[in-house]
């Protein structure tokens, strides 16, 4: 299939008119883009990949609602991240939550992510415990204060705050490891 690029507004419109071919350009051209926003909140590729297609489903069942504030892009992606959270609570049972007393606050210097490649840094995020990883993409990436995340999640403010603190270490700790291993660093 040849992928015709279409204009952002063009697809809106098809979509809101419930035109297939329209909705199905529309995944084509933003799919790859919204997969790597569900990568960042799954367990796996197949959970990202259920996560994405119920996105989807909804993005279409809702374009009429789009009020044209802000980039339609940005309203799919809103989307997107809404459905990861939802799929996140449904299996909020095998959250692996830190109580707030063994939570430790870490410094809040960066990290050097100039040697570390996109992908070696989703995989250490996709590897962090569910809550760890939910917490940390809501807040770091997506913005969300701890109130908001809170409130989403079900969870306490206090609790928002140790799985992002714990969720910063594990990186820290995880980065630090492969820097040494591949930078020669290691001393041990």
């Amino acid at each position: 299939m040849k992928l015709i690029k279409h204009n952002i507004n063009d697809l809106l419109e098809g979509c809101k008119a419930g035109n297939r071919k329209m909705q199905e350009a529309l995944y084509m051209q933003t799919s790859s883009r919204m997969l790597a926003v569900c990568m960042r909140y799954a367990k796996d590729h197949m959970e990202a990949e259920d996560v994405l297609q119920l996105g989807y489903i909804k993005v279409f069942q809702k374009v009429k609602e789009y009020r044209g504030d802000g980039a339609f892009e940005g309203w799919i992606r809103r989307i997107m991240v809404n459905t990861a959270i939802e799929s996140y609570r449904k299996n909020i049972r095998s959250m692996n939550v830190v109580p707030i007393e063994d939570a430790y606050e870490q410094p809040s210097t960066g990290f050097d992510f100039s040697r570390l490649g996109i992908q070696d840094l989703m995989k250490l995020i996709q590897n962090l415990a569910d809550g760890y990883r939910v917490v940390f993409n809501m807040y770091a990436i997506e913005g969300y204060s701890h109130k908001e995340i809170a409130e989403t999640l079900g969870i306490s403010e206090g609790a928002s705050k140790s799985q992002l603190s714990r969720a910063r270490g594990i990186l820290k700790e995880q980065i630090t490891k492969m820097e040494s291993i591949n930078y020669g660093t290691y001393a041990g």
